[in-house]
């Protein structure tokens, strides 16, 4: 048997007093999760990739399955963020909600959708980018000819 001081790096797992903790590297992830999943959901492009990479990244500590703040998955959504997602966007948008639907499992997002964030990397990555694009195009709709933030305070704090 194995320890953790065995184990060559490039496997990116530590193991610790018996549990296993799970690495991944952001290449790996941009490579194997990111692009195919912006690509399936037909909004790739190298920005749209750099910046969900980003915002899987900006978090202090890259554990697959790390406890760093508040939410669900790799990306943190909440069950909030998840459930308004499909409730007040993709209800409306039936060709997306059936591609993003396509990426969870059959038994388990019917028993518990949530479940879909934390062990499915491309579901939790598509509705990551689904809030990430949402965010942004309600911002939009604040922002007079100039460009400027004419949102009142309340808009401005829901999308910050």
């Amino acid at each position: 048997m194995q320890t953790g001081d065995e184990l060559p790096k490039s496997n990116h797992a530590m193991f610790l007093r018996g549990a296993c903790y799970m690495y991944i590297t952001a290449e790996h992830l941009r490579e194997q999760v990111i692009k195919p999943t912006l690509e399936y959901l037909g909004a790739w492009s190298s920005e749209a990739e750099r910046e969900l990479l980003a915002v899987a990244l900006r978090k202090t500590e890259v554990g697959l399955f790390s406890r760093r703040e508040p939410g669900l998955g790799l990306f943190h959504i909440t069950s909030t963020q998840h459930r308004d997602l499909w409730d007040r966007y993709l209800a409306f948008r039936p060709d997306i909600a059936s591609r993003v639907r396509g990426l969870a499992s059959q038994r388990a997002f019917l028993s518990n959708p949530d479940s879909e964030l934390q062990t499915n990397l491309s579901y939790c990555a598509a509705i990551a980018w689904l809030l990430y694009q949402r965010s942004h195009l309600q911002s939009d709709d604040w922002r007079d000819s100039r460009g400027v933030n004419i949102a009142p305070d309340s808009a401005v704090a829901a999308h910050a």
